[in-house]
């Protein structure tokens, strides 16, 4: 008796694009796709459309303009005469720097506070519950103005740091001092911090739009290799301790590649520093720290530490409570329980809303405006914005420019985060 062993093949039908379950979805996909393009096609053709009925037409040729303002707070040589494409790296640094310095320091607070609200000290937990409450329930804007407020108001001017012979000869203090072995002065003014000189630097590069200081970039570039020769080190002592039960002492290891190298090749450029001095009516010497950027840091970092309390506080509390038991029926000690079975745990709790916290701190470094900080929103999307005209292209240009960074953070922290999640095996 004959048996049937292969199953008929059906034709391809255009119907089956529609009631077949394995190409539907493929066509609701590029149905959607299309309508999406087709939307996208109007709206561009609209704005061209309105843009030419006013006078105006689609380009940037407006970077290329002298820009003809002034930027306070700048990382990278700037004056007024440069063009507008100057003007928007600068602001994308002093964006860049707020956000860095912002996401290191509140994640710092922001874990010794999550971790101190859990604490069985009546007093310690109750203090860390009110920072968390009040800073994160009082708008951001409101703690960046008051923040300059106090820096501009409460510091001294700096006539208070002047010495004079009658002072001397009476015996009399300064109204004022500087701090840190008279290396640093905080005055109404900003704060006049050492600067970092070289007496056989190596130059710079001229890109054309814009210059790279390239000792600066030979120190970072030295300094990523020495951190990548210690991790490679670590990991290899963490290979033979798996192996063989013994772990090797690699510290004075770590201690020679992480600063033996840096120390030689400063040297070598005749690294010193240059200290503010008084000279006048104010500082001369060294870099001037505006308080708009220190207060927008301050804010910045004490605001989104709070957010972050909350989440390394919900990332412990998500670890059974038998992992601590067996830690101290080990022997572990409350504060190596912690930093070496909790939170290596917890990690895998935290991370994910902590992106969204770094991601919500870089955006906001855009209300540094409401201080005179020009960060990126403060140049293109401010001075520059109003002096061309040219409020479609700049709003677009910034709006890429901000997505290109969230994106960049998202998936930086997201390689980190599939790094630190439980290995099954």
């Amino acid at each position: 008796m004959a048996m049937a062993t292969d199953v008929p093949k059906e034709g391809f039908r255009l119907s089956m694009l529609i009631y077949d379950t394995r190409y539907r979805s493929y066509t609701i996909q590029l149905v959607v796709l299309v309508l999406f393009a087709m939307a996208v096609a109007w709206l561009l053709n609209n704005t061209v459309h309105n843009l030419a009925l006013r006078g105006k037409e689609f380009n940037y040729g407006f970077l290329w303009q002298r820009a003809g303002y002034d930027i306070g707070q700048h990382l990278i040589p700037y004056t007024n005469d440069d063009n507008h494409f100057r003007a928007l790296l600068v602001g994308l640094l002093n964006t860049a720097v707020v956000a860095f310095f912002g996401c290191i320091f509140a994640t710092i607070l922001g874990v010794v506070v999550g971790v101190l609200r859990l604490s069985r000290n009546w007093l310690v937990s109750r203090l860390m519950t009110v920072y968390v409450e009040t800073f994160r329930n009082v708008p951001l804007l409101l703690w960046i103005l008051l923040s300059y407020v106090i820096l501009s108001e409460v510091t001294p001017l700096p006539k208070d740091f002047k010495v004079t012979d009658e002072m001397i000869a009476a015996g009399e203090a300064p109204k004022a001092s500087m701090m840190l072995f008279d290396s640093i002065a905080v005055t109404n003014r900003g704060t006049n911090i050492p600067a970092p000189l070289f007496e056989r630097g190596l130059g710079t590069l001229d890109l054309g739009f814009m210059s790279l200081n390239l000792t600066f970039w030979a120190i970072a570039a030295l300094i990523a290799a020495s951190i990548w020769v210690n991790h490679r080190i670590v990991a290899s002592a963490r290979a033979t301790q798996e192996s063989t039960g013994v772990r090797p002492v690699t510290w004075w290891k770590s201690l020679l590649v992480l600063f033996a190298p840096v120390i030689a090749l400063l040297v070598a450029l005749g690294f010193h520093l240059e200290i503010p001095a008084l000279k006048g009516f104010n500082f001369q010497g060294g870099i001037l720290v505006a308080h708009s950027f220190t207060a927008l840091l301050i804010a910045l970092t004490l605001y989104t530490a709070a957010f972050i309390a909350e989440i390394v506080r919900a990332g412990i509390m998500a670890i059974s409570r038998g992992q601590s038991e067996a830690a101290f029926a080990l022997g572990l000690r409350p504060n190596r329980t912690m930093s070496l079975i909790i939170l290596p745990q917890a990690l895998r709790v935290i991370i994910p809303p902590l992106i969204s916290q770094y991601l919500n701190l870089t955006k906001n470094t855009s209300l540094g405006i409401a201080v005179s900080y020009l960060d990126l929103r403060g140049t293109l999307g401010g001075i520059t914005l109003n002096q061309t005209g040219r409020e479609l292209e700049c709003m677009l240009l910034m709006m890429l420019i901000y997505l290109t960074i969230s994106l960049t953070i998202s998936t930086l922290m997201n390689m980190y985060n599939r790094s630190v999640q439980l290995k099954v095996r």
